[in-house]
């Protein structure tokens, strides 16, 4: 296809590099306050979902909340079954709430890694009446403790987006002097914009230059209150981030994380992504399902309108490309997403801005007997009705004519 579509995107977009990504559906994603809490048998199979996609990280819970007894559920299940998945919980910095991780990691035998949130923010530590003289002694004593205890530790800062860069500077220089393994920018309140993104996450990537601690990996943590989670994670990465975190469906606080789903498409639209994604419309599917959030019909590449159309124009282009026998060709001349890479395809409706070749794609797709006066009916009956015409109208008006 490289020979008819000219991609303005390339030039900019080539510098995002290949990342790894970590799923928050099982912690951020469940704080959000419409979603129902799956059960521990959905938990596993989302889990399995998600390394199936070549996700082999993720945060499984809050082990100080009612989560705790599913958290051990899902550590028992990977230490088990040895599977390739480094699970985080998500824990204050403070030595009391990595105990609980001091204490999972010695039952299960397997390394977990504590992802201490302190807020950094100035508007954060007026809230708490903090001074930063005591979020630097927090981080200290935190860090310390999980040295001793082994346990490895992304150290998060809250609202990083909104934080001053002198504070950053002596948050994150402590955590990078202490040993901490990993540093985490977060978006906290999806405040960042692409520039933003770029800007901050260029702070930090320099710091960790500057303090020779080339082997820590950065992470970026994204919400969606502006629109904009996506684009603000492939910026970050963009700009040195690591490892990007992200939801199924981008549910989570508010208005929800970055989705996890269209950040892999996005990556694997840029060849950033070297793992089958054909099975990711069953994630998505069985995340919607353990958190009874519907996808909207209109929801990027997974949505029940993402591949459809009821349109004559898009139809007969559809069609001229099936009879050429190009399947690629007509996977691309309507749509920005090729929908085969993700399991998925085109399809083609009649309704009432519908003309012959919606009708005869459908009949075509489907091995059905065609006839001129067949298709007429069939557009006649599509633009009588005020939606699309449902499989078994059309059918009714084929039986009509081909009487079984």
């Amino acid at each position: 296809m490289s020979d008819l579509i000219y991609d303005w995107n390339a030039p900019a977009d080539a510098l995002v590099p290949v990342v790894e990504v970590d799923d928050e559906t099982l912690r951020d994603g469940l704080q959000s306050p419409s979603v129902r809490e799956p059960s521990l048998g959905q938990k596993i199979e989302l889990l399995e979902a998600m390394i199936s996609l070549g996700v082999k990280r993720g945060d499984i819970g809050l082990p100080m909340s009612a989560q705790l007894e599913d958290i051990e559920g899902l550590l028992k299940h990977i230490a088990d079954h040895r599977r390739p998945f480094a699970p985080g919980l998500a824990v204050r910095t403070v030595v009391s709430d990595l105990r609980h991780v001091a204490d999972l990691q010695q039952r299960f035998g397997i390394p977990i890694k504590a992802e201490a949130f302190l807020g950094c923010s100035r508007i954060r530590l007026a809230v708490e009446g903090w001074d930063m003289g005591k979020v630097l002694r927090l981080a200290e004593e935190a860090i310390r403790f999980a040295k001793a205890q082994g346990i490895p530790m992304m150290f998060v800062t809250e609202d990083t987006t909104r934080a001053h860069p002198d504070d950053l500077e002596a948050v994150y220089g402590l955590a990078l002097d202490g040993g901490v393994e990993e540093v985490c920018v977060a978006d906290t309140v999806g405040h960042s914009t692409p520039g933003g993104a770029r800007a901050v996450v260029g702070a930090v990537r320099d710091l960790i230059r500057r303090k020779g601690r080339p082997e820590v990996l950065l992470n970026w943590h994204g919400h969606s209150d502006r629109g904009l989670a996506v684009a603000n994670s492939l910026a970050a990465a963009e700009a040195g981030a690591d490892v990007l975190h992200a939801a199924g469906l981008g549910i989570g606080e508010r208005s929800g994380n970055t989705p996890m789903d269209q950040l892999l498409v996005n990556l694997k639209l840029l060849g950033r992504w070297p793992h089958d994604l054909r099975g990711l419309s069953r994630y998505v599917s069985l995340v919607s399902a353990a958190v009874e959030v519907p996808v909207p019909r209109n929801y990027p590449v997974f949505g029940d309108d993402a591949f459809r159309t009821a349109t004559g124009v898009h139809a007969a282009a559809l069609l001229k490309a099936r009879r050429e026998g190009n399947r690629a060709l007509e996977d691309v001349v309507y749509s920005g997403v090729p929908a085969h890479l993700f399991g998925l395809e085109q399809e083609v409706e009649l309704g009432r801005m519908s003309g012959k070749s919606n009708a005869l794609y459908w009949l075509r797709k489907r091995g059905l007997p065609e006839g001129e006066a067949l298709v007429d009916d069939l557009v006649r009956a599509a633009q009588r009705s005020p939606v699309v015409l449902s499989g078994e109208q059309i059918l009714a008006v084929v039986r009509a004519h081909h009487p079984e």
